[in-house]
């Protein structure tokens, strides 16, 4: 029988832009000037005036308008004006025009946007933290996942997680590696089928065995001995002290808001670590339960 680093079987049990104001013009450039009405008193124009004679309006208000020669009996002859527009009132003529009143623009408030502190996100409270985490386990049935696999050595090793909660799970590696681990929610199985060998162990002397029960409390199920909230990401460190071959330390590894584990290490009794990094996470996906089969008939070699 070929012994089974503990590493191994450790690490295979759960992989995881402010607009120009308008501009107005004042009124007197927009409509006719007013055309004094004829009174008595006033001079009469010269009798031989050129065929034009223009009223010299004052410079800074409006332009020239012509004004029509008079006859001499313009006391009976009533001025002929051009109609004006009803809103211009007839002002009796004068030497000189009234001071135009200037038109008060109000202007167009600026609207720009808030520039106020942008808020950071913080961190969850460790009891959020715990609490989050024990929901996401206990509320997952099943996952797919992707999974790599690095050994203390630095080797390199990946492969397919099938996790159906509770007590079930499979760690199928890629080739070349010959290496099957199966859980069926009473023993671990790890295979090699290129030796084909079997070697059986308990849940219970297995790290994270805490994951597999249908309800997951950390802190009571497993001691916690320190949370790790950046804001960014979460790592939840534990200590098993019944894993075989002594205590084992493990570091849970979620995204901020603890809705998603993405990688683990476990630091075994003998001080080997392995960590696990998860991608292509499905989870609710159905799996065959073929997958989870043990074979307990062709038990070549093992613990029990």
């Amino acid at each position: 029988m070929r012994p089974v680093p503990l590493a191994s079987l450790v690490t295979a049990l759960f992989a995881g832009a402010l607009p120009a104001m308008a501009q107005t013009l004042p009124i007197e450039m927009i409509l006719p000037p007013a055309r004094p009405a004829a009174t008595q008193g006033f001079s009469p124009s010269p009798p031989h005036l050129p065929t034009a004679s223009f009223h010299r309006a004052t410079p800074e208000t409006q332009p020239s308008r012509p004004v029509i020669p008079r006859p001499a009996n313009a006391e009976q002859v009533v001025a002929v004006t051009a109609p004006l527009p009803p809103s211009r009132p007839v002002m009796a003529e004068t030497h000189e025009a009234p001071e135009p009143q200037p038109i008060a623009i109000a202007p167009k408030p600026i609207v720009t946007a808030a520039m106020g502190p942008v808020a950071l996100r913080q961190p969850l409270p460790n009891d959020v933290v715990v609490e989050r985490a024990n929901a996401y386990f206990t509320n997952l049935s099943t996952l797919v996942a992707d999974f790599t696999q690095v050994g203390g050595d630095g080797r390199r090793q990946g492969g397919t997680l099938y996790l159906q909660r509770p007590g079930k799970v499979r760690f199928e590696y890629d080739p070349p590696a010959t290496l099957q681990v199966i859980a069926d929610g009473r023993s671990v199985a790890v295979r090699d089928r290129k030796l084909a060998t079997q070697d059986l162990y308990s849940i219970s002397q297995t790290p994270l065995k805490f994951l597999l029960r249908e309800r997951v409390n950390l802190g009571q199920d497993i001691r916690i001995t320190g949370i790790i909230n950046d804001g960014d990401s979460v790592r939840i460190n534990l200590e098993d002290s019944s894993t075989l071959g002594g205590t084992s330390r493990i570091a849970l590894y979620f995204d901020s808001q603890v809705e998603s584990l993405n990688q683990w290490r476990i630091v075994d009794a003998q001080g080997f670590q392995t960590v696990v990094v998860l991608g292509r996470i499905e989870r609710g996906r159905r799996i065959d339960q073929d997958l989870f089969k043990i074979q307990y008939e062709a038990l070549v070699g093992g613990n029990k």
